[in-house]
């Protein structure tokens, strides 16, 4: 086990989202948004994703959080958000420049688009699942989204970790 970095100049200030992929938003809305009662508060399509997304929330204000209700566009199609149910985490970033220049220069891999908006309109960026020769540090299997946060969210959860 390695001591922490503490020269890291940013935080991972919380859960932001957790995407769930399936051939049908429609069933994944009857469970998340009908049975659960999650809000349904926008939509997202992108060819070049190749995702047709229904946002939902729960909670509020610093601890709201996204789950995100994702179906392929193309099913036979790349990426294929529908082949992995649990699709990927998104963790709220305080400086998402800072993370990806610090990550990238330990090694970490990032998947192809760089920083761009996303969803719910935040700019994000992702690691990739998979380590290679030049990146020897990913997700091990797991997509995981960074995603800068808003200016209310990083002081509320900023505030909550020192109480």
């Amino acid at each position: 086990m390695t001591a922490p970095d503490t020269t890291r100049p940013f935080v991972v200030l919380g859960i932001q989202q957790v995407a769930i992929g399936g051939r049908s938003k429609t069933k994944l809305r009857t469970l998340w948004v009908d049975m659960l009662g999650l809000d349904l508060t926008g939509h997202f399509r992108s060819e070049r994703e190749n995702v047709d997304e229904d946002v939902c929330t729960l909670g509020s204000g610093a601890t709201r959080v996204e789950v995100d209700l994702m179906e392929p566009i193309d099913p036979e199609g790349k990426p294929a958000v529908h082949a992995t149910p649990l699709n990927h985490v998104g963790l709220w970033i305080d400086d998402l420049p800072a993370a990806v220049a610090w990550l990238t220069a330990r090694g970490v891999r990032f998947a192809p688009g760089g920083i761009r908006a996303g969803a719910a309109g935040y700019d994000v960026c992702f690691l990739h699942p998979k380590a290679n020769d030049e990146f020897p540090i990913a997700g091990e299997g797991v997509l995981i989204e960074l995603v800068q946060a808003p200016s209310e969210v990083i002081a509320a959860l900023r505030t909550a970790a020192v109480a």
